[in-house]
């Protein structure tokens, strides 16, 4: 009998490690099914491109993965019940069950609203393709000189604030940062963040909390409005809230506890990977959500499942930071030298040449999901043995 794996969601993480899969495992031992709502793979470190009307190349799941042993279900996951080892779903025909031997949980993030009041109703969300679209027609609709605020002081509010500004400086584009801006990079990188930040005529709010967010305009702790016809949410992602309904152990955030080889620490048929997976890298601390974590996560995970099923060694490779790649529109970049535990060093490549740089990060990345059996040799394995099933004692080493 074939051991059924199934890999939910084909982001970044959910992609590489089904490929992953099917590079490591003979397809007469295995059947790999990669479950995800929309028909395309979605390029999510270029929302901010999408959202002020640069066209990005279509990438069809269909086209990908064709030929490669991984079968793709377009459906929307529903619910997974891991003590039965079912996921429900529901697509075109309406809703079914699939039923696994190992699952690959890559659900990922969304956006979070911090629980501030009217960002729901009147913010534009950024982290997936239907809020860039819908932030893309908003902002085609604004005359010259309308005030856009961009609230999130990190990578994604960075980047966003610097795409708008530089594709329409006929708008009013203003930052607004919890802390200093760019005061986790190094005094090199955020000089230079700075210095594009202003060349692009962004008004920059630091150390500033929003308390409210109202059609017209974002309020501030100390009472203080900036207008905006337009606002953009960007203060960090939330986990897709379907792990936490399960009885998986999940983190206070929703994320799925996992250990060194991503394996559920309560149920060793599940792996958590990427943005949904709560695991630890160099000097013990957590990894962030980013696509810099959730490759290697995946890796690891394919890596594991196929040494347990066919008897070979487990992964031991730690992941690591070595960069910060930001784009700041498309003529300036920002690449941002790192520790392995991802503390800003004083280096870092600024200018046309870190645009160029991110630019190849970028492809590398979808290049490497669009095509899952290339970039490394492949190693098909027979299937000698069941992993661990659950309920029983979970073990690192077979």
């Amino acid at each position: 009998m074939q051991h059924r794996i199934i890999v939910l969601g084909a982001g970044y993480t959910g992609a590489t490690a089904a490929g992953r899969l099917a590079r490591r495992l003979r397809r007469e031992d295995v059947t790999i099914t990669l479950v995800n709502a929309e028909p395309d793979f979605v390029e999510r470190v270029r929302m901010h491109q999408l959202a002020v009307g640069q066209v990005l190349r279509p990438r069809p799941l269909s086209e990908m993965f064709a030929d490669t042993g991984v079968e793709l279900r377009l459906a929307k996951v529903t619910g997974v019940d891991v003590d039965r080892r079912t996921v429900a779903v529901l697509d075109a025909n309406g809703a079914g069950e699939l039923e696994y031997d190992s699952l690959v949980y890559a659900l990922g993030s969304g956006w979070n609203d911090q629980g501030v009041p009217g960002t729901a109703e009147h913010a534009h969300e950024i982290a997936g393709r239907s809020g860039a679209l819908r932030l893309r027609e908003r902002l085609a609709r604004l005359d010259a000189g309308q005030p856009v605020v961009v609230v999130g002081g990190g990578l994604t509010g960075v980047e966003f604030a610097t795409e708008i500004a530089e594709a329409r400086p006929d708008l009013d584009v203003a930052l607004v940062a919890r802390g200093g801006l760019g005061d986790w990079l190094s005094p090199k990188g955020s000089g230079h963040l700075r210095k594009v930040v202003d060349g692009l005529g962004v008004t920059v709010h630091e150390h500033a909390v929003v308390t409210a967010v109202e059609a017209d305009r974002i309020v501030l702790v100390d009472g203080t409005s900036i207008p905006a016809a337009v606002t953009v949410w960007a203060t960090g992602f939330a986990v897709h809230p379907i792990a936490r309904a399960t009885t998986l152990e999940v983190t206070d955030t929703g994320q799925i506890v996992a250990d060194g080889t991503m394996r559920s620490v309560s149920h060793p048929d599940v792996y958590a990977i990427g943005d949904a997976a709560m695991v630890t890298g160099p000097g013990d601390k957590p990894l962030r959500m980013s696509c810099a974590s959730g490759v290697p996560t995946a890796w690891q995970a394919a890596d594991a499942i196929a040494a347990r099923l066919t008897g070979g060694k487990l992964p031991n490779v730690s992941p690591r930071y070595f960069n910060q790649c930001i784009s700041l529109g498309r003529r300036e970049g920002l690449i941002q030298y790192v520790t392995a535990d991802d503390r800003a060093v004083r280096a870092a490549l600024t200018g046309r040449l870190a645009a160029v740089y991110k630019e190849l990060v970028c492809k590398g990345a979808a290049w490497g999901v669009a095509n899952p059996l290339l970039g490394m040799p492949t190693r098909r394995r027979r299937v000698v043995r069941e992993p661990v099933r659950a309920g029983s004692a979970v073990s690192t080493s077979a």
